[in-house]
């Protein structure tokens, strides 16, 4: 089952976002087989990082949430909010996805 997790940072966490990126994106790379999408949710402009929004294939709601319990920006206390729900992909990814070899 795909787990989305709609993740929120707390006001004025920017630095520290940036900071503990590497570690979050080295997590990420553990279940790279498994992503259907992942990425920063931002402003209106596009570049500033407000959350993260992913979509993981996860076998239990439990191992969604043990695997969230451990994931380097919740350990840092990044998130001031947490999401996490079931979804069913019933559409074909279009639009929104960057070129193979960019992620």
């Amino acid at each position: 089952m795909i787990y989305v997790f709609r993740l929120l940072d707390k006001p004025g966490t920017a630095e520290l976002r940036q900071r503990v990126r590497p570690a979050h994106k080295a997590y990420l790379a553990g279940v790279a087989d498994r992503i259907a999408f992942a990425g920063p949710i931002t402003h209106d402009d596009g570049t500033t990082m407000i959350g993260s929004l992913l979509a993981i294939d996860f076998p239990s709601r439990d191992a969604a949430h043990a695997w969230m319990a451990d994931e380097p920006f919740t350990c840092a206390g990044l998130y001031g909010s947490v999401e996490v729900q079931a979804f069913v992909n019933l559409w074909p990814q279009r639009a929104g996805f960057p070129p193979e070899g960019t992620a």
